[in-house]
Order: C-alpha cells, then structure tokens, then sequence
C-alpha cells in the first residue's frame, strides 16, 4: 500500500512593506491617545489592517510599540549644514519637514511615558530613537564648532546637546504650544550661543 504524504499548506506570506505602514499608523494613533488610550484597533483601522495580521506579528500592545519606536527614521548624519558658524549651522537646520517630525517625536515621547517607567527596554528604545539622533547631530555641529575655535575646547558639548530639545519638550508638553522657527531662532540667539560662549 502505498502511503500518502499530505504536502504542508503554506500560509500567505509575510508582506514586510505593510510593517512600515501599520508601524507609522501605530506612531501615529500612540501620539495622539498615548499608550494608554492606544488600542490595536485603532492601528488596525488606522492602517487599514485586520486586527490579526497585526497580532501574527505582535503577540501584545508592547511589542508593536516597542517595535515602531525602535524603528523611527534617525537624524541623517552624513548630511548635516556646514555654514561655517556655529549660529549658521543651527539655523539650518531648522527646517519645515524637521520642525513636524520633531514635534510628532515629542507627541510620541508623551504618549510613552506612562508605559517607560514600567518597561526598562521601551525607555531604551526611546531614547534611541527619539532623544539620541539629534543628540549626535548637534555634538557633531559642536564639534565643528570647537575644530574651528569658534568655542572653547572645555566647552561642555553634551548639556548644549540637550539644551534645545528640553526647552522644545517643556512648549510642546508642558505649555501646549507649538514650536515653530520664530521659537527655536529666538532659543539659539539667546540661550544656545550665550551658554557656548559665543557673543551677540
């Protein structure tokens, strides 16, 4: 008798571009309701995805969170202004596309916070992605700044890394008012450079 094999039935394949999609609209629904008020419905209505295709490829609420944090597009470092001043370069980059991704950034950082005190690897992912890319971004512009002896060699580069995110973080989250241009000229001209030793 001869037996009979049963070939195994081969599921529909993982389509990896839709990971991109859900990912921005989980981002996108945890800046606007937080991680509490966050539900996979939502992402899934939002993405336009069934609810299990999102839980075939995150078994909880924290993994997709943690997963769409830790993927955010980081600062391109390899394309930051070169003015030749230290004021030049900060300006620069100030720009319209960066003003919104930075101003979601901050809205995703708020969503997070109740979650981060109870999730030591979300906090790491956080910081990662939303804290550290424009942390490297102004160290290198700092540097340049120090190469061309335009500031002190002493000059204390990581606390005026952060200087300019906290006091955005601080409108955004604390007084609820946007950041414009107006905003973070006005915070180099008067915070930044004076800090860093450059004169008016």
């Amino acid at each position: 008798m001869t037996q009979v094999i049963d070939k195994p039935k081969l599921g529909r394949k993982r389509d990896a571009s839709r990971d991109t999609d859900i990912m921005n609209a989980a981002l996108d629904v945890l800046a606007e309701t937080g991680y509490d008020g966050m539900t996979v419905d939502m992402v899934a209505a939002r993405a336009k995805a069934g609810k299990a295709t999102l839980y075939r490829r995150w078994p909880s609420k924290p993994d997709l969170v943690l997963d769409a944090v830790a993927c955010m597009k980081a600062v391109p470092l390899d394309t930051l202004p070169d003015t030749g001043t230290l004021r030049g370069d900060l300006i620069a980059m100030i720009k319209a596309p960066s003003i919104q991704d930075a101003e979601r950034k901050l809205k995703i950082m708020a969503g997070i916070v109740s979650m981060i005190s109870r999730n030591p690897e979300l906090a790491e992912a956080a910081r990662a992605a939303l804290v550290e890319p424009r942390a490297a971004a102004n160290r290198i512009i700092f540097r340049r700044a120090i190469d061309r002896g335009e500031i002190s060699a002493d000059t204390d580069i990581e606390t005026l890394c952060m200087v300019g995110p906290a006091l955005a973080t601080y409108r955004t989250l604390m007084l609820q008012l946007p950041v414009d241009r107006d905003f973070l000229v006005r915070n180099i001209d008067a915070v930044i450079l004076p800090a860093a030793g450059v004169r008016a």
